[in-house]
């Protein structure tokens, strides 16, 4: 039987896939329409570009182990391989874009726009700019779910337009007002465990534990843990099982692996330790889950990855 130290928790955080449709590298809809992802309070990462207007709610938006005040209204900016998820939210409303690079083709400019506005702590419209700003997402909207002829390049239009309404945010204020402050030594520390997590995969596992992370980044298991749940509100050991339990996710519902393969991708030599922790962790079994995902594939709705519970 395996024992908790055959366990390899450190797998890179998970690249979401755009939820839909498949044929176009973009997506927009509100927080609830886009799916449990767009409101993740774990950890993760993306493979594309997320732009979350946020015009209700009130908690934490966290990028990079930097916490960021939720004050709608408000933009915030995601760019592929940016860490982040929102911690202790409440009533979150508004609406999401995502979109990958191919889809800026049309205006390459903006690629360098919303990797520096990803770096802004705060976009904040005024009251008198708001309006005009959420009329750019509602037309995003229409277009988007109407998809009339011709209507890539309205949507590419429209994006552009409000990538530079936001850029014009950035530029209201001085630029040492709107970037992230210095995180100091202890936000320090937990934005670069969060580099680290990102590390090669093949490491032994005595190399990925929590432990070994401490070492590595030169302080004490107290001290990470301390930094670490001081900027996220998690531990360490936390975010590494909730990483695990996402890419485990995401292969058992989007590959034929079978569940030992997928074990061992994540981490596990023993496949049944594999299959408690994830039951645990979840609610159901590997197989479970993935009989559920494929039921409602068949059923014709867009697949998403939940969430996993949290269970500290």
């Amino acid at each position: 039987m395996s024992s908790p130290t055959e366990l390899r928790p450190a797998v890179p955080l998970h690249r979401l896939e755009v939820p839909a449709p498949s044929i176009l590298p973009f997506a927009v809809g509100s927080f609830d329409s886009i799916g449990p992802m767009s409101r993740a309070d774990f950890p993760h990462r993306h493979t594309f570009h997320e732009i979350a207007v946020v015009t209700g709610g009130r908690g934490t938006h966290v990028v990079d182990m930097v916490p960021r005040p939720v004050c709608p209204p408000q933009l915030f900016f995601v760019t592929p391989g940016q860490l982040h998820f929102w911690h202790r939210m409440h009533e979150l409303t508004g609406w999401v874009v995502l979109f990958n690079d191919d889809f800026l083709l049309a205006h390459p400019e903006d690629r360098d726009t919303v990797r520096e506005l990803a770096g802004r702590a705060r976009l904040r419209p005024t009251p008198e700019a708001a309006p005009g700003l959420l009329g750019v997402v509602a037309e995003l909207r229409r277009e988007y779910t109407e998809q009339g002829e011709g209507f890539i390049p309205v949507l590419q239009a429209y994006l552009h337009v409000l990538i530079l309404r936001a850029a014009r945010l950035a530029a209201r204020d001085s630029p040492d007002a709107e970037a992230d402050p210095d995180p100091g030594p202890t936000a320090a520390i937990a934005q670069r465990f969060a580099r680290l997590l990102d590390g090669p995969v093949d490491l032994d596992p005595e190399e990925r534990t929590v432990g070994a992370y401490a070492d590595r980044l030169g302080v004490s298991v107290g001290h990470l843990n301390h930094a670490v749940k001081t900027a996220t509100g998690r531990t360490p050991g936390r975010i590494i099982r909730q990483t695990q339990v996402v890419e485990a996710k995401r292969l058992l519902a989007g590959s034929d692996l079978t569940v030992r393969q997928v074990a061992d991708r994540v981490g596990f030599a023993d496949p049944a330790y594999f299959c408690r922790f994830f039951r645990r962790e979840t609610g159901s079994t590997p197989g479970e889950y993935r009989r559920t995902i494929n039921a409602k594939h068949h059923e014709g709705r867009a697949l998403s990855i939940d969430s996993p519970e949290h269970r500290e």
